[in-house]
């Protein structure tokens, strides 16, 4: 058997951050369900046994989700070998882990691109059978966890513990303990000695309840690597063994049948607390996979057919009627109505959907009828893509997990070399009789067990990506989470970022003629363009009423405005070269634009028979929680910095309105990398927040990259970090959830590393001649199971994390605008 600790089989990406799969061309990740992992050690097995297959790049087992990301080269290896792999060390494997509803377990995933990550939907479910090899402990009905979901599992624990725990009260009270301490002075049934009636009640615990730790330790073994499995197998076997044959053979003064039963039982209970807990930071993932229905109406030949959704093809029709769900995501041929997005992508108002528009998978249709062309099925559909992200999350190591696997296997060692070094020096040196040393060697076995280590950092890093989905912050690796804690500096692109990219009307300036009367002739122009300003002033008379009239003879002139004839009038929008070109005077309105135009807002003049009537002013609008955003920012001692190809002056007075620490303006696309690198070299942690193809490469430049979720491919590829909520506000959050885990993280690493340090010497009986302070095995596993328990519980209450709520939306004011792009 090696001794060395497993390989540390993790992916590493290019650049900067975090982990996912290489990039290397034509690998790809895939995310496996292993089920029956029972112990949190117990994904050294899963990832020894892997990791040595021919192929294997990288792989992450998680204990908390009973999956496993693997990233392997598939003209070398394939899921279904990896499945077999698994299966072959005992447990249970349906191939990638997916939403059975949604397409098939056994799929392929695509092979990456070069430089990316290679995520094609791989996505957690639990449930899923397979036929498999089977552990011969398994064929005999003992220690079979592997084919059930992990509720099942709890369910199961809980039985062997009440088993253990029933059968462990008569075992102590005709224990010497319960003769001596107790005083129960009953007489063992049938005759039988108390040593012959303890065996005989240990029977069922030892070979069913108990069953588990040396179908595990089997499995160690024979994966060639150690774990708490083996720890509590050594000290249960062998305890029940030498007494045993002190009972059979009456040599020896006392046997130890009720600490080995206690032991089990105390074991069992935190264990069955810990996976309760466990399932409770895996509650997320399984929100995620409920979103999706599991079957799909299509139309076929004219007829509506319900299928399951895992058969609908791309360029299947879809009918979706009023309160279904849309089963994949698709374009609308027919039908008008509103859809709720709020599962996906966290909008809080339903969307219009018309002819064209594209619709997501999972979300619900409220009022009319719709026809849906599918474009994306299985695991490309966006919730899987979600699911996937989120598992990837989960299942990565943090730096510190690294460092706590490594010293969780070589703690196995010290437990097992400890525990025959306190025998012999016990035994041996000191002379004390074979049946103390041997309890006090059970007893450092047993306390020593790394399963509080193996949880510490995986379920709160499973609690983190958990509460970040659910606010929509897709964290996609370990990495992410943890550099986001660190962050002291955020940099945030002005445009679609701090604001909506959108025009909206803040001034219309008038000159002998009705608001309402030059918003409905203008309107009337623009009504037959299609130039975001001219949407932004169609827009503005509709939400202040103005009358809706016809024009004829629309004529656009590009770069300059259009003209047309409205109800008798002809009517020229546009600036001021158009007007030059029409000969038409501006007059006293030239003042007032130039105003408007150094306050940074675009101008619109508008002329009606030749004359300048009025102008309308037009800014690009902040994003509603935009201020709220700097606001929370700034309360976490961050410094924001706004990024801007601007002018000074207009960038400074928008920043001045949102509160913004610093402004870099006037950055050419190309040099917003080079901006984020010099705040590094000046000692900074960054991170960028951006959303165009702009972005990419300063959201690689920085520590962390932020990608707003209606942003480009391009930069949600590259980022480390997605906001589905297109929300400034989700960035303070994703900062608050970074810095909870890695609390978290740090105190689940301290309590387990700092009870080890503290219990082991005690266990020894190192104080035991000074102060007579001693522990028995059953007190050490309550105590082992106890600092499991209350590693798992601390990570969830990572859930009460305060986080800014969205303040409520407010009509954009006039000095909340900034500038729009002017028409040239």
């Amino acid at each position: 058997m090696s001794t060395d600790p497993h390989p540390d089989h993790t992916a590493h990406t290019a650049g900067n951050h975090g982990e996912g799969a290489p990039s290397m061309d034509g690998f790809v990740t895939a995310v496996v369900e292993v089920g029956g992992l029972q112990f949190a050690s117990e994904k050294s097995v899963v990832e020894s046994v892997l990791g040595r297959l021919a192929g294997v790049a990288a792989v992450d087992a998680n204990p908390v989700a009973q999956t496993a990301t693997v990233t392997y080269d598939p003209r070398t290896t394939n899921v279904a070998e990896l499945a077999a792999r698994v299966e072959e060390c005992g447990y249970h494997c349906a191939g990638r882990s997916v939403p059975g509803h949604l397409c098939v377990p056994t799929d392929e995933p695509a092979p990456a691109a070069a430089g990316h990550e290679g995520h094609e939907g791989h996505e957690g479910h639990e449930g899923h059978e397979a036929v498999g090899v089977r552990s011969p402990h398994e064929v005999m009905g003992h220690g079979g966890h592997s084919t059930m979901s992990m509720d099942d599992m709890v369910a199961d624990m809980r039985r062997r513990f009440i088993v253990a725990a029933v059968l462990s009260i008569p075992i102590l009270l005709w224990s010497r303990i319960g003769r001596e301490v107790i005083g129960f002075d009953a007489d063992a049934p049938l005759g039988l000695s108390d040593e012959w009636f303890q065996l005989l009640l240990s029977l069922p615990v030892v070979f069913w309840a108990a069953w588990i730790f040396f179908d595990g330790a089997i499995r160690a073994l024979r994966a060639r690597t150690l774990d708490m499995m083996v720890l509590v197998a050594v000290a249960v076997g062998a305890g029940w063994v030498y007494s045993t044959a002190v009972t059979i053979t009456e040599q020896g003064d006392e046997v130890f049948f009720e600490a080995v039963t206690v032991l089990s039982a105390f074991v069992l209970l935190g264990h069955w607390f810990e996976m309760r807990a466990r399932g409770g930071a895996n509650e997320a993932i399984r929100t995620l996979l409920d979103l999706a229905p599991p079957m799909a109406v299509v139309v076929r030949d004219g007829e509506p057919v319900e299928i399951p959704t895992a058969e609908v093809l791309v360029g299947d029709l879809l009918l979706v009627r009023p309160g279904a769900k849309v089963a994949v995501d698709g374009n609308v041929e027919e039908g008008e109505s509103e859809l709720d997005e709020s599962m996906v992508t966290g909008e809080s108002l339903p969307v219009h959907k018309g002819p064209g528009d594209q619709v997501i998978g999972a979300t619900l249709n409220t009022t009319g009828t719709l026809r849906v062309r599918a474009t994306k099925v299985g695991s490309d559909t966006a919730l899987a893509q979600i699911v996937q992200l989120v598992q990837e999350a989960q299942n990565s190591k943090a730096p510190g997990q690294r460092l706590a696997d490594r010293a969780a296997f070589w703690l196995v060692f010290v437990a097992l070399l400890g525990g025959t070094g306190t025998y012999l020096v016990w035994n041996v040196l000191a002379g004390r009789p074979a049946d103390e040393a041997i309890l006090f060697a059970i007893t450092v076995v047993v306390i020593t067990c790394p399963d509080a280590l193996g949880l510490a950092t995986p379920t709160a890093i499973m609690v983190g990506t958990g509460l970040g989905a659910q606010r929509g912050v897709l964290f996609k690796n370990a990495m992410a989470l943890e550099t986001a804690a660190r962050i002291d500096t955020v940099v945030m692109d002005k445009t679609g970022t701090l604001t909506k990219g959108e025009p909206e009307v803040t001034d219309v300036i008038t000159d002998g003629i009705d608001e309402a009367e030059l918003l409905a002739l203008t309107a009337a122009v623009e009504r037959e363009s299609e130039h975001p300003l001219a949407v932004a002033i169609v827009a503005a008379a509709d939400q202040r009423g103005a009358r809706r009239l016809r024009a004829d003879g629309f004529d656009s002139v590009p770069g300059h405005g259009a003209s047309a004839s409205v109800d008798g009038h002809r009517v020229v929008v546009g600036n001021r070269r158009l007007f030059e070109r029409e000969n038409i005077d501006v007059g006293a309105l030239a003042e007032r634009r130039q105003q408007l135009a150094e306050g940074g807002r675009t101008a619109v003049l508008v002329a009606v028979d030749g004359r300048a009537v009025g102008l309308v002013a037009m800014a690009d609008a902040p994003r509603e929680t935009a201020a709220a955003a700097v606001a929370e920012l700034r309360a976490l001692g961050v410094e924001v910095v706004m990024l801007t190809g601007d002018n000074e002056a207009t960038a400074a007075r928008i920043a001045g309105l949102l509160g913004v620490d610093t402004v870099i303006a006037e950055v050419l696309p190309g040099d917003k990398a080079s901006k984020v690198g010099e705040l590094q070299a000046a000692g900074r942690k960054v991170a960028m927040v951006g959303d165009g193809v702009n972005d990419a490469p300063a959201l690689a430049q920085a520590d962390i990259g932020i990608a707003i979720g209606a942003g480009t491919d391009v930069a949600i590829e590259t980022a480390d970090l997605v906001l589905m909520r297109s929300d400034p506000l989700d960035v303070p959050v994703a900062l608050q959830i970074g810095r909870g885990t890695l609390r978290k993280m740090r105190q689940n690493l301290g309590w387990a590393v700092g009870y080890n340090a503290v219990a082991l010497p005690i266990a020894a009986g190192v104080f035991e001649p000074a102060f007579g302070l001693v522990l028995r095995p059953e007190i050490a596993a309550l105590s082992m199971s106890g600092s499991s328990f209350i590693v798992a519980v601390n990570a969830v209450m990572l859930k009460r994390l305060p986080l800014p709520a969205a303040p409520p939306p407010a009509a954009s004011t006039r000095a909340d605008l900034e500038p729009a792009p002017a028409p040239t």
